[in-house]
């Protein structure tokens, strides 16, 4: 499992970076919103753990959607004056400062699809606007390698930390940015922060993906078991194709006028 896990993260980003130089940000973003951390771990814990565990852990996952959009959103806006390492560690802070008010709150269903949905539909209007996007430069193979590191060890810290902190912070730490603070460093170094922000923007829209996948899970893993997984992961590629077509409504109303992104 922990293998999988390792193995997993590392192969995704490289077929977000791929999109990226193929599609640009909005397609890349858009395919890093699918549950492809949360997976791993949330499938690990209830084999560890047991399924009790696990569902209480997704409960948990989606209600930190929002400190997740938040890390998103606080990044792009610190990237405007700061570089990678200022609006990362601003970007973090509001994450575990969101994390940690959202762990306060008793665990209910009924809470976390509040702070879902509430933060995956105000998300598009939150994000600075962007006037231009430098196209996408072909990255340093180099780079590259170090971005897939990057994510398999912070993986594999998220994952060892989950498994020791009890249902509700494992559900929290589940939803750590892995994908978004690996992408926005290395989108940050290389193409910029109006790039950065078009990324993480339509990160913010595949995250209704993420959403049903937990969604899923904690309505179905008590009773369907380790199948609420195969139908976790079929429903989040639905609503991800569905997702799509919001990505571009989205794009199209966030841009200015006389605008080129």
């Amino acid at each position: 499992m922990l293998l999988l896990k390792l193995l997993t993260v590392p192969a995704f980003l490289l077929l977000i970076s791929l999109a990226s130089r193929r599609w640009g940000p909005n397609v890349a973003g858009w395919l890093a919103g699918f549950p492809v951390v949360v997976g791993p771990i949330l499938l690990f814990l209830a084999l560890e753990q047991g399924q009790a565990f696990a569902t209480q852990a997704a409960v948990a996952a989606l209600s930190a959607v929002f400190a997740m959009i938040a890390f998103s959103v606080a990044y792009t806006h610190a990237a405007r004056t700061l570089a990678w390492p200022g609006a990362l560690c601003i970007a973090t802070l509001v994450w575990l400062i969101l994390a940690t008010l959202i762990a306060q709150v008793p665990a209910s269903l009924g809470f976390s699809l509040l702070c879902s949905i509430s933060a995956l539909v105000l998300a598009p209007w939150v994000f600075p606007r962007v006037r231009s996007v430098p196209a996408p430069a072909a990255g340093k193979s180099d780079r590259l390698v170090y971005r897939m590191l990057a994510g398999a060890l912070l993986t594999l810290a998220v994952t060892l930390m989950a498994s020791t902190v009890g249902e509700r912070w494992s559900g929290m730490l589940a939803v750590f940015p892995v994908l978004g603070s690996v992408l926005a460093v290395f989108s940050h170094q290389s193409h910029g922060a109006a790039f950065t922000t078009v990324l993480l923007r339509s990160l913010s829209t595949g995250l209704y993906a993420f959403a049903a996948f937990c969604l899923v899970l904690a309505t179905t893993l008590p009773d369907l078991g380790l199948w609420a997984f195969v139908l976790g992961v079929v429903v989040s590629m639905l609503v991800l194709a569905f997702s799509k077509r919001l990505l571009a409504l989205n794009t199209k109303e966030r841009k200015p006028a006389n605008s080129t992104e």
